[in-house]
């Protein structure tokens, strides 16, 4: 259900999460009103009140770790991009400590990867789902690095780096994959979603003499949940929807490196 709703337009997505359950939620006060009478409600107010006091407590809690945990993955999200474009560029400018041949293949395999990691990994982590192309790409980059033999202490200090830098980025892209699919499972969103009806339900057994007040303050507190629980659902995938971490760090490095590269086309994959 998250990903359908983050993949949504904002404006579609807010009238789903926000504007439809706020307005069945004051339609819920007013049926409940009229059912019960004012008077018995208002008998009910003190016990009410303690016991919404405890669920409120108990829901905020709840949602407030939730969205803190989710923002915390969506951070994580836009840091191992950052770490593999930072990586990109790294690997690009050690290859230049290696043999003319084996540093202008390294560099040519790299471009592929970003290539395809900004083609193809992006529209597939928008599906939730894995691009096959990058991880060849990425093959074909260790591949084109373990080609070349060191000769002398300074081949051999650049290899490693080299080496250290290609796991890195190699676990970037692992966790950017990973985080693609949303952390939050299915049976968390329905405790949440369950917990906010529960926490707006008895609202519902207040009596407050001026039916405006009333409705009111249900439409303050129904629009706080929901939104919380609408931003929780915008940034439980990173990689989707209007709310996303983009490419654009790949594709600022991309443009450092790729000028000054072999003349061939970017998606021709050099095989060793």
């Amino acid at each position: 259900m998250s990903f359908s709703i983050a993949s949504m337009p904002l404006w579609l997505s807010f009238l789903l999460v926000v504007v439809i359950p706020t307005t069945l939620s004051v339609c819920g006060a007013l049926l409940t009103r009229r059912a019960f009478g004012l008077d018995r409600l208002q008998i009910n107010n003190e016990v009410a009140g303690f016991k919404f006091a405890v669920v409120g407590v108990i829901y905020a809690v709840l949602l407030g770790f939730a969205v803190i945990v989710m923002w915390e993955k969506f951070r994580d999200a836009e840091g191992a991009v950052d770490q593999e474009a930072s990586d990109v560029v790294t690997i690009a400018r050690l290859s230049e400590g290696l043999g003319p041949a084996a540093g202008a293949a390294v560099r040519q395999t790299l471009i592929i990867y970003a290539h395809d990691a900004v083609d193809d990994d992006w529209p597939a982590m928008a599906r939730g789902q894995i691009s096959a192309q990058p991880s060849l790409a990425l093959d074909n980059l260790y591949k084109a690095v373990l080609s070349d033999q060191p000769a002398t202490p300074h081949d051999t200090a650049v290899m490693t780096e080299l080496l250290t830098r290609l796991d890195s980025l190699t676990q970037a892209r692992r966790t950017r994959l990973l985080l693609a699919t949303g952390s939050v499972p299915a049976v968390l969103w329905g405790v949440l979603f369950g917990g906010a009806f529960v926490t707006l339900a008895f609202t519902f057994f207040f009596g407050v003499r001026s039916v405006g007040s009333q409705i009111v303050m249900n439409i303050l507190l129904s629009t706080l949940i929901f939104m919380v629980l609408y931003v929780a659902l915008e940034i439980d995938h990173p990689f989707s929807g209007p709310t996303s971490v983009g490419p654009e760090a790949l594709r600022a490095a991309l443009g450092d490196h790729a000028s000054g590269d072999a003349g061939s086309s970017p998606r021709t994959v050099t095989q060793y």
